[in-house]
């Protein structure tokens, strides 16, 4: 349960003035990333995790690649397989005029209908996860090489949408691994961001955009989280609880969909919540029933983050530009990383499931477009 303030938020017309896209956008785009494999085409760099590691702008970004196929009648993509002990790919070939019964108009997956509802059979490409450095927070170098690869049977379909939160000095990273059993939420630790501690499964398929706040609230860890449901109920953001960062529980409802406009097909994810002097920023994402997505904010109380002060009544960002409107996916802004610094929220955000882009609100902007100020 949540409870609602009763702040009528004033109307922005145009939050173009208030949020800054940065003037370099896109930061990151496709052609800046070396493929992991020679055949591979990387289709896609985006949905990053972001934090600021000592002097450094880091981005934990999602590569998304495909394979090319030979025929404009087939389909290739790869795949997580073991082969003697040893993780490895191997590349599937569909014949699209063998499958009538498969829909291939998405060009993120390849669903097939049943009983009225839509499963998906595969994804178009394999996504793994890489670090982008910047001493500005604006020029980025990407990773030559893949900083974590998908492992094992719960990720044969890849690894997406990383968030990073720091607790005392250790860097939790929260990200999508997904397999034919669903897509689920795993967990990775580090120090420095070069050796990698697994700690398996924390939420079951269907669950993700996981975000872990970064301080213990009453003693327990607390993270936002979406679960699925396929037969009754909607795509809302959930909140639950822990006492360990692997085993949660207490989960309550925190907001849902709307019945119609930007927030009607689903909510949740974002970036990790932010702590200010007001309470908890939390920027999130919302769809409507075109698959448009935009961005919101909540302001939570600081002791009980259940209890919304105020939150965006229109969307605080939504897809203007161009690299936002076309690309692998279009229409899509969508974030899993943003940092404070300086009064200055730095939203790094997915455009078109393709490209990384960067937008700046001050505090009492963004404030204001809660109707605060």
């Amino acid at each position: 349960m949540y409870i609602e303030s009763n702040n009528k938020s004033k109307s922005v017309g145009n939050n173009r003035s208030l949020v800054h896209r940065n003037s370099m956008n896109p930061l990151i785009t496709p052609e800046a990333v070396k493929p992991s494999r020679p055949n591979f085409v990387v289709e896609g760099v985006f949905n990053c995790g972001a934090i600021k590691y000592g002097d450094e702008y880091i981005l934990l970004c999602r590569v998304a690649e495909s394979v090319k196929s030979e025929h404009e009648d087939t389909i290739s993509f790869p795949i997580v397989v073991e082969k003697n002990g040893v993780n490895d790919f191997e590349i599937v070939v569909l014949e699209k005029n063998k499958y009538p019964e498969y829909n291939f108009s998405d060009t993120r997956v390849i669903t097939r209908g049943r009983d009225g509802y839509s499963d998906v059979v595969y994804l178009t490409s394999l996504s793994h996860l890489r670090i982008a450095r910047s001493s500005d927070g604006m020029h980025f170098k990407i990773d030559e090489k893949p900083t974590i690869m998908p492992y094992g049977e719960n990720e044969v379909w890849g690894i997406e949408d990383p968030r990073i939160t720091e607790i005392d000095g250790l860097y939790y990273i929260s990200y999508t691994a997904v397999s034919p059993n669903g897509a689920g939420t795993a967990l990775i630790a580090t120090r420095d961001f070069k050796t990698f501690e697994r700690l398996g499964l924390i939420f079951l398929p269907e669950n993700k955009d996981v975000t872990i706040f970064p301080k213990k609230i009453g003693g327990k860890f607390i993270a936002f989280n979406r679960p699925v449901p396929k037969a009754i109920g909607s795509p809302d953001i959930w909140i639950s609880e822990s006492y360990d960062l692997i085993h949660w529980g207490n989960h309550k409802h925190f907001f849902g969909v709307t019945e119609s406009g930007w927030e009607a097909g689903r909510v949740g994810g974002g970036s990790p919540p932010i702590l200010t002097d007001r309470g908890w920023i939390k920027i999130y994402h919302a769809a409507d029933r075109n698959n448009r997505y935009c961005l919101g904010a909540f302001l939570l109380d600081r002791d009980d983050p259940t209890k919304i002060i105020a939150k965006s009544r229109e969307p605080l960002m939504e897809p203007e530009e161009v690299y936002e409107l076309e690309g692998f996916f279009g229409n899509v802004i969508f974030t899993c990383g943003a940092i404070l610094e300086e009064g200055v929220i730095q939203i790094y955000y997915g455009a078109s499931d393709d490209k990384i882009c960067r937008a700046d609100i001050t505090l009492e902007d963004l404030y204001y477009h809660l109707g605060l100020v």
